[in-house]
């Protein structure tokens, strides 16, 4: 696949800073307590401002009037979607109180309960409370990524505290415990279908992980550790936004725009007129429809360098954004509390939740791929170098020449560049490519809904129904940058499918980007990056559509396996039967060509040693911050340099994160130890690909078997237990290395 090496949230080719997934675990923390911490953030220094921001905030709550507060009332919306015309910033901290108050009532009624324990007056009764709090958090949090402000994040400093308390008084509930151990500990009598065996088992895993084993003294420890955490994480994410819209390169004579196409240019010309309001300038900033394409074409090489700098340095500039302290102090606190739980690192700690299990299962899949994709990778700077010098470049290729000379190399190997290619990827083609891909695999349609609410005005809203019209979901897609959203792409959600009291709980899902946008005179159009991201994402959202469980908890799958509903899907991205159905031209409707499918098909693996080592290295410098038994004496650059010398990193290639905005791991706890999960996932989507290829493309009966046994199963069984039903026997890694060129 052709993937953009450079995205704040890649997967790879994009992925989410807070997805679908990381939402559904931070609810599942609020209301069982699972023992991942919130995705939040603030350097220790600000944790005094902090607690007493959250003191003040928490008296306003307490005395506010509730009435006429949203949150408090039946949304009469078409299919309950949020009123998000009427929900005002002044909501969220009184609601998040009233329903942190409501949760711990009913948490108490559970621990209370004079009756003997069962799955269903103890497990079922805690999944199905704290439906309020779910509610506002998910509207809060889903706001917080794609449309938020200062007022905003002043909110998350308030309550984002506040929930990790919360979090940890049902977690450490010792009489919750001891009904929740109680029925465990019966398991093997009961009559509990897969499912329930897995929130029983999960569940008490949590509460295990959270700390309801230790003392007394040890869970004060873990409540500090957990706090602390929590408000360093928050301000993590917030520098990182805060930086990339902090950066600006302005300019203002043309010579210095040589080399970019038109649309780039007319793009930039469109964002200085809004940004500065200037008609005399160009601007280009670190977002991605700005930043890959200067990298790309701009024949200026210190501009180059300028905005690459721009990129990697984020949080690393020693002003009041730099994330230094905040990676060295997160590192520590987490050691600590892997210790405290009885876990040599913080990586056994996270594993022993994932399918991996293991650090050394996850070194061993990535020094398998990392040993196949380095000499592909050194082999492809040679020949960079060797463009350079033909040219009379008289210079060492570095990490800022390597998009400009591989797009054109390509366009010479391949006769190919993206230029051909954009004018047969708009992006409402590009959609309904997919949505037909799921037609014809599942028999679900989309229906365009202009009379139900939205969050922002670039949102489009589709209803999703089975091919007998039953009502399966709503979609938001929002696909354009803006400086209220975070960078990268994600799926995310309002609501998740379960059942509560007999009746089907609908799915309500977002798919977010950072895309082209369109200009005066031209629709958007995308890159293929940005197309096989968009089929990603989708990817993700059938998986969150499609679900058909009956916990909420159910909806929380593990990282390494949540990845392949959504890389399966740039599978058919790029097959020339399906690039024939969505790949027209924008202005005549004509088809793409053979000529560049073919292309296309020739070109697919050109750079791929460079994508797969820079991704690689950020999952061996992920690991290798988590498996440290105590931090580091050396400085987060030192740390970062050795590790990444260690596996030998070419230094004409800079790792995919660098620490101080490695948001994946830092930010929060879904991909700590767990940025090796796109690989992971990655074996699993090449193989279950090869199922259709053994058949047909659109093979119905493969699809409704992917449909059944993974994506409606969500996290209701072991995933390892899913693969095999689905596909007949465990992965290869030979599928994977194959589709990379590699073998």
């Amino acid at each position: 696949m052709i993937e953009t090496p450079l995205d704040q949230n890649t997967i790879p080719p994009y992925h989410a800073l807070i997805n679908r997934k990381e939402i559904t675990m931070i609810l599942r923390i609020i209301l069982i307590g699972a023992a991942c911490a919130l995705v939040v953030i603030a350097c220790v220094k600000q944790a005094k401002d902090t607690a007493v921001t959250e003191k003040k905030g928490a008296e306003e709550g307490a005395d506010a009037d509730l009435t006429g507060n949203v949150f408090f009332e039946e949304w009469d919306t078409p299919f309950g979607i949020p009123p998000f015309d009427r929900i005002t910033e002044e909501d969220y901290t009184p609601a998040f109180e009233k329903a942190m108050e409501l949760h711990t009532q009913e948490i108490a009624a559970i621990a209370d309960n004079a009756d003997p324990a069962t799955f269903e007056n103890t497990l079922e009764a805690l999944d199905y409370s704290g439906e309020l709090l779910t509610r506002v958090a998910r509207v809060f949090f889903s706001q917080r990524s794609a449309v938020t402000n200062d007022k905003i994040q002043e909110i998350a400093q308030i309550v984002m505290p506040m929930l990790t308390r919360h979090r940890d008084n049902v977690l450490l509930n010792e009489k919750l415990f001891a009904r929740i151990k109680a029925v465990h500990d019966k398991a093997d009598a009961a009559s509990l279908d897969p499912e329930q065996k897995t929130l029983l088992e999960e569940t008490y895993k949590d509460f295990v992980r959270g700390g309801a084993n230790l003392n007394r003294e040890d869970k004060a420890a873990l409540r500090k550790l957990n706090e602390e955490l929590s408000v360093l994480q928050l301000n993590f994410s917030d520098n990182i936004l805060k930086e990339n819209n902090r950066f600006k390169m302005v300019l203002t004579k043309k010579e210095d725009l040589a080399g970019l196409p038109d649309r780039v240019i007319a793009a930039s010309a469109e964002a200085a007129k809004k940004e500065l309001d200037r008609d005399d300038a160009w601007l280009f900033t670190l977002h991605k429809p700005s930043l890959i394409p200067f990298l790309q074409f701009s024949e200026k090489r210190d501009l180059r360098e300028k905005m690459f700098t721009g990129y990697i340095e984020r949080g690393n500039n020693g002003d009041d954004l730099d994330n230094n302290e905040n990676v060295s102090r997160i590192i520590d606190l987490r050691i600590k509390k892997a210790n405290l739980l009885g876990y040599e690192t913080f990586a056994d700690f996270i594993l022993d939740r994932k399918m991996a299990k293991t650090p050394a299962a996850v070194y061993g899949l990535l020094d398998e791929i990392w040993d196949a994709a380095l000499p592909v990778a050194k082999k492809e700077a040679a020949g960079l170098q060797k463009m350079i010098d033909r040219e009379g470049g008289k210079f060492k290729l570095q990490p800022w020449d390597w998009w400009y000379y591989a797009e054109k190399l390509r366009a010479e190997k391949y006769d190919l560049d993206e230029s051909e290619l954009r004018p047969y990827f708009k992006l409402e083609n590009v959609r309904k490519g997919a949505f037909d891909l799921a037609t014809r695999l599942y028999g679900v349609k989309f229906i365009p809904r202009d009379d139900v609410p939205k969050y922002h005005e670039d949102a489009r809203v589709f209803e999703v129904t089975e091919a007998d019209t039953s009502h399966v979901g709503i979609l938001f897609v929002d696909y354009f940058p803006r400086k209220s959203k975070r960078g990268g792409a994600w799926c995310g959600g309002y609501r998740d499918q379960h059942v509560r009291n007999g009746k089907k709980i609908t799915p309500l899902v977002t798919n977010v980007g950072n895309f082209s946008m369109p200009t005066e005179d031209k629709p958007a159009l995308l890159s293929f990056e940005e197309v096989t991201t968009l089929f990603h994402e989708f990817g993700h959202a059938l998986h969150a559509l499609l679900m058909d469980v009956k916990y909420p908890a159910s909806g929380s799958v593990k990282s390494d396996f949540v990845e392949l509903p959504s890389q399966i899907m740039e599978n058919w991205a790029i097959e020339p039967e399906m690039l024939k159905l969505y790949a027209r031209h924008y202005e005549t409707g004509e088809p793409i060509p053979d000529e560049l499918i073919e292309k296309i098909q020739k070109a697919k693996n050109f750079n791929e040693g460079f994508r797969s080592v820079e991704y690689l290295a950020a999952c061996y410098l992920d690991m290798n911050w988590h498996v440290l038994t105590e931090p580091p004496e050396d400085t987060v650059a030192g740390f970062e340099k050795k590790a990444l010398d260690k596996i030998g990193l070419i230094p004409e290639i800079v790792v995919r994160y660098r620490s101080p905005y490695f948001a994946h791991i830092f930010s929060g706890t879904y991909y700590s130890a767990g940025y090796y999960s796109y690989i992971w996932s990655a074996v699993l989507d090449a193989d279950a690909f090869e199922a259709f290829k053994e058949t047909s493309l659109f093979d119905k009966e493969t699809a409704a078997s992917f449909r059944k046994n993974i994506l409606s199963r969500g996290g209701a069984e072991d995933p390892n237990t899913l693969y095999v039903r689905f596909r007949g026997a465990k992965p290869d890694t030979k599928a994977l290395l194959k589709r990379k060129g590699f073998l």
